[in-house]
């Protein structure tokens, strides 16, 4: 009776098997490759187009024609990708949403960036999304982006990334020097215009104030045919300089840049090709922005994603409204896995235990559920039955105590539109630092979690 009443998180390798259990294992492999080509909301479009190339997907631009069967992706300036496939039954029952987004907490470059002192070439950052600033110092940094010139000549930039590359460095106070830094509050030890990336220190053979800044900017031109005003038009970022990783004796966690949320975005894709026999019209998203607020052309606030179903509705007769309203969203991100190091910030009971699956945040938030989409029952029973049916491994989480802070997705962006979203995502332990920690059984069951959601009746 007891078993049958009552309820409790437990870890997947107790509730899957052994072929389950390697499944996620070779799993991992593909997706740790995925984070070391996709540092970058636009490597990720990039590395994206090339999974669903091999799939018969195409390119869509506006005007082209729809039918039953097609496979498509709009391609939104790089930075963002809408996928959409149409299902034998159309529109009948709407459209399978999964939305994840591709950008990650990170420094970007300044617009006028380079400036020496003392006998050294910096560039300016502005971080970029929620950071712990202390925690970018004396790390290795790789730069990456792009450099768009007046000819409208576009350069990629990635350096730090191979072996024989040369990295990056912002550096920090040394603890003989530090007692007065020490004594600041955590937030204060490291300011935001001290997060400036060291470029070199070797001066040209000119005899003047910015020798340093001038040889570097030689080599740069160089090299990339770009000089210091182009940095105008660029889109710069430094991230770290660091390779995916198994974690642990048992090689159980991910170590990784990124996690949040390309740990979802990936998922999103691999579901969806494996789902392409599905009756059902399915449209997964790759957004930028999200770290920032979803603003933007390239973020959820945009209305492209109204002007995509839009035409997918006009493609199939349907009305507009009535294909939102008869579809379903999962706001696919990351939650906050309980760190037994922390517990103070945690109620565990509601809390993400790590192992223990994919994890369903029907609110996210903060204080009295502000700023937040919160799913309806019927759709958690929905999903419920949904998990049941392909035997996923799941759980359900809040953020942490209810006072202890918040956060929030792109769900509410969504949910405004009369479509039925709740979150879905992995839980990561270090979330937003420059290596976050995620296990390899939670990606895999957000993988299957996605793809049950995609092919259920």
């Amino acid at each position: 009776m007891s078993e049958n009443l009552t309820y409790k998180k437990e870890t997947v390798y107790k509730k899957t098997d052994a072929e389950n259990i390697s499944a996620a294992f070779d799993y991992a492999e593909g997706y740790k490759s995925f984070l070391n080509s996709a540092k970058t909301e636009r490597e990720a479009v990039k590395t994206a187009i090339a999974m669903l190339k091999p799939y018969g997907f195409k390119e869509y631009s506006f005007g082209d024609e729809i039918k039953i069967g097609d496979r498509l992706y709009y391609n939104n300036r790089n930075k963002n990708l809408f996928v959409f496939v149409i299902g034998s039954d159309g529109a009948s029952d709407g459209l399978r949403i999964v939305a994840s987004h591709i950008d990650a907490p990170r420094l970007d470059i300044k617009q006028c960036p380079v400036y020496e002192d003392s006998g050294l070439l910096y560039f300016k950052t502005h971080y970029y999304g929620g950071i712990r600033k202390y925690q970018w110092v004396a790390t290795p940094l790789a730069l990456h982006g792009v450099v768009v010139t007046k000819e409208l000549r576009c350069v990629d930039i990635c350096i730090g990334e191979d072996d024989n590359d040369p990295i990056f460095y912002i550096t920090d106070l040394l603890p003989h020097l530090g007692r007065e830094q020490s004594k600041l509050p955590l937030s204060e030890g490291i300011k935001g215009e001290q997060l400036n990336v060291i470029l070199g220190n070797i001066p040209s053979s000119e005899d003047d104030d910015d020798s340093v800044k001038a040889a570097i900017l030689k080599l740069i031109n160089e090299k990339y045919g770009i000089t210091e005003e182009d940095f105008l038009s660029s889109e710069l970022c430094v991230v770290p300089a660091l390779k995916a990783r198994d974690v642990g004796f048992d090689r159980s966690l991910i170590g990784s840049y990124g996690h949040d949320d390309r740990v979802c975005a990936y998922p999103s894709l691999t579901a969806l090709t494996e789902s392409l026999d599905s009756k059902h019209s399915m449209l997964c998203i790759l957004a930028d922005k999200e770290e920032t607020g979803s603003d933007g052309a390239s973020g959820m606030q945009s209305d492209l994603m109204l002007d995509i179903i839009n035409e997918i509705a006009n493609a199939l007769k349907i009305s507009p409204a009535l294909l939102r309203a008869k579809s379903k969203c999962l706001s696919a991100d990351v939650c906050a896995g309980f760190d037994p190091t922390f517990p103070e910030v945690f109620e565990k009971m509601n809390s993400a235990i790590v192992g223990c699956g994919a994890v369903f945040t029907k609110y996210t938030g903060s204080g009295g559920k502000y700023d937040t989409n919160d799913a309806n029952a019927e759709f958690v029973a929905w999903l419920r039955a949904a998990m049941e049916k392909s035997g996923v491994v799941w759980q359900a989480a809040e953020l942490g105590k209810v006072d202890a802070g918040g956060g929030g997705t792109v769900a509410k962006y969504i949910s405004k539109h009369n479509i039925e979203t709740i979150d879905l995502g992995v839980p990561l332990l270090a979330m937003h630092a420059p290596y976050e920690l995620a296990a390899k059984v939670d990606v895999y069951e957000t993988h299957r979690a996605i793809k049950a959601f995609y092919n259920f009746d």
